[in-house]
């Protein structure tokens, strides 16, 4: 016989623990939701003059299965017509909760054991922004997302296309700061 007591406890249960579990939230020193991003950010090459500094990024309430992390930095404000990869970063392991500003560029080293892939600028590390004089406002997505995969194995060399494949394919959850920048 059916016992309506124990499936509802059970579904109370269930449901409780899914309304109290913290959501996934990105946090940053550097970058703000909506807010302009310093000259800090900004990519040093074309006709930009910039630190190039990748920001620092900090991330709590992370989901229990969580095996690895991912971070992206995508610019939709581009006119190439499919938006702008400024950075991406997988096989981050799930004991890493922050990264300090400029752990991802050229000369430093992304998290140990991760994997920086080619940007749009053709740089295995973190491109800050450099949107075109006259261009107006950019939005800088900056996101953390908890993956269900230890490892997402990749070819040398793989688009941010297929990253950004891959890496959606496998987020449990995510979370975004999205910043602000402009030309001059």
């Amino acid at each position: 016989m059916f016992n309506r007591f124990k499936f509802f406890s059970v579904l109370s249960l269930s449901v409780s623990s899914m309304a109290f579990s913290a959501p996934l939230i990105l946090s940053s020193q550097d970058i703000a939701q909506g807010e302009f991003m310093s000259k800090t950010h900004e990519f040093k090459g074309y006709s930009c003059s910039g630190d190039d500094l990748s920001p620092h990024l900090k991330w709590s309430g992370v989901p229990k299965s969580t095996k690895s992390f991912a971070i992206t930095a995508y610019d939709p404000d581009t006119a190439s017509g499919s938006g702008w990869w400024h950075w991406q970063v997988i096989n981050i392991p799930p004991t890493v909760l922050q990264i300090s500003r400029g752990a991802a560029n050229k000369k430093n080293s992304a998290p140990t054991g991760s994997t920086q892939i080619e940007n749009d600028f053709s740089i295995a590390a973190f491109s800050g922004a450099c949107p075109p004089k006259g261009d107006g406002l950019h939005h800088y997505r900056f996101t953390i997302h908890a993956l269900s995969v230890a490892k997402i194995d990749l070819p040398e060399n793989a688009s941010g296309a297929l990253a950004g494949y891959m890496i959606n394919l496998h987020t449990i959850e995510s979370s975004t700061i999205e910043a602000l920048y402009q030309g001059d």
